[in-house]
């Protein structure tokens, strides 16, 4: 065998995932949404409407305390020691992530004064293009304090 072929295929070996920490849960994320980081997000994101920054006009427009951006909840995983662990646990080095999506699915909004747990889990791993690309599905579910649903998102990766 070829040294180049010896190489590709010792890298495919070092690269296969170990599909069995699909459905692999992580421990929750218990998270304080505060009024500065609700503005400090807000003001970082380009939002201009008062409701993300005048709680006097938040609660005028019917809500209980300022309101969160949509994309506020991506926060929330960088919250925990290391949030990348479950990368750690492939022996995935970082270098060789790309981000393939995101999608979020909301059913209620977060407000200032929330607490949300974000439940984390792998969802799915899966190749394509014969094994030379191969994708994480990695899943999250956000709560409030009340256990209400919040959220639920998806996020995909592919390693080169």
């Amino acid at each position: 065998m070829k040294w180049s072929k010896l190489k590709n295929f010792l890298a495919q070996c070092n690269l296969m995932l170990n599909r069995s920490l699909i459905n692999k849960s992580y421990p929750p994320i218990i998270f304080d949404v505060e009024k500065q980081r609700v503005k400090f997000f807000s003001k970082a994101t380009g939002q201009t409407d008062p409701v993300y920054f005048d709680e006097d006009v938040a609660k005028e427009k019917g809500f209980p305390s300022l309101l969160a951006p949509l994309t506020f909840l991506t926060t929330v995983s960088h919250e925990k020691k290391n949030p990348y662990q479950y990368l750690h646990d492939l022996s995935i080095d970082m270098k060789n992530i790309l981000h393939a999506s995101q999608s979020y699915k909301y059913h209620h909004l977060v407000f200032a004064g929330d607490q949300i747990t974000m439940e984390s889990k792998i969802k799915d791993m899966y190749d394509k293009k014969n094994g030379t690309l191969q994708f994480i599905e990695f899943e999250s579910i956000f709560l409030n304090q009340n256990k209400k649903l919040i959220a639920e998102s998806l996020s995909t990766l592919v390693i080169r």
